[in-house]
């Protein structure tokens, strides 16, 4: 199969590329490089040849997205300018990539006749509701400009579906973490920042008290729905369905892991709460599980365990 690859040299673009390419299938990734980076992709073009492509373009672009989207069988569309903070910093650039790059990539799709679009939505829709866990069928409430446009994504992936016939199926991820994450961006995830911090003796930052909860989904779980979504019946399609482990741990709880991996303490630094951020957040996965035969496979802390890992490695490369 003919794979294209929105945000590509992303994090989770870059895995869900080697993952493809590795099982066999031809990929095409597409990145601007405004928050991608060229290392994620090192070595694709040597260990996998003329099944990987490169484009260096921009979700905007919709000429360009008619002639990169020629032959694909499957879109895995994660192309967007990610980040609550950043979102909020910026509001229309984020607006402008990811509502307006989205819908590019959908007319461009549809009209290459493009058997289906994964998209990656994002649990921020939900908002701060007290209800736990978060379910599909409950009342969406953004609380920042990039929870809003991930939302705007999931309604335009169910329009293009009934109106146009697009096969379209959105993973609302929870807190996804894992290898390739970057640390050192100004919007950086929590846990790659927590890891280099105590790796490197410097304190953690924590926004708010510490005690926020989140259900962090570790890559390859994220990796596999992607996939399981490609194959899943007509049933999934127009749908929004959550992507996570069905566990949730604190920001506190996080470092204490962190702490017994390094084998050392550091006592972390605590700010003001951001704009945007939730409170708790736990998903409830049965729909995945109906609808996709999605099961996590790597439970929370393997997956911590092995991203401590990686970026020990990483930090010394």
């Amino acid at each position: 199969m003919f794979y294209l690859v929105t945000g590509g040299a992303g994090f989770i673009g870059s895995n869900l590329a080697e993952a493809l390419l590795s099982d066999g299938h031809k990929v095409r990734v597409l990145d601007n490089f405004l928050t991608g980076k060229r290392e994620n992709l090192a070595g694709f073009a040597e260990k996998f040849g003329d099944a990987f492509e490169l484009v260096d373009g921009d979700l905007r672009d919709l000429a360009m997205l008619r002639k990169v989207v020629d032959g694909v069988h499957y879109v895995l569309h994660q192309g967007a300018l990610p980040s609550v903070p950043r979102s909020v910093a910026d509001p229309a650039l984020s607006n402008e990539i990811n509502v307006t790059g989205t819908v590019n990539m959908l007319v461009a799709a549809r009209d290459a006749g493009v058997r289906r679009v994964v998209f990656a939505a994002s649990s921020s829709a939900y908002g701060d509701t007290p209800e736990l866990p978060k379910r599909e069928s409950m009342t969406s409430n953004p609380k920042s400009p990039y929870a809003a446009q991930k939302l705007a994504g999931e309604h335009y992936m169910r329009i293009f579906y009934e109106v146009f016939g697009l096969e379209t199926v959105s993973l609302r991820y929870f807190n996804v973490f894992g290898p390739r994450q970057d640390p050192a961006s100004t919007y950086a995830a929590v846990i790659p920042r927590f890891i280099a911090s105590v790796l490197s003796g410097k304190p953690p930052t924590i926004y708010g008290d510490g005690l926020q909860t989140r259900d962090f989904t570790f890559i390859d779980n994220v990796v596999q729905a992607n996939l399981l979504a490609c194959a899943a019946p007509k049933e999934a399609c127009g749908k929004t369905i959550n992507i996570a482990c069905g566990e949730r741990v604190s920001l506190l709880g996080i470092l204490d892991i962190i702490y017994g991996l390094a084998a050392r303490r550091v006592a972390p630094r605590f700010e003001p709460q951001r704009p945007g951020d939730v409170r708790d957040s736990l998903a409830d996965i049965s729909l995945a599980k109906d609808l996709l035969g999605y099961a996590p496979k790597v439970a929370f802390s393997v997956g911590l365990s092995r991203t401590f890992d990686y970026f020990k490695t990483w930090g010394r490369s």
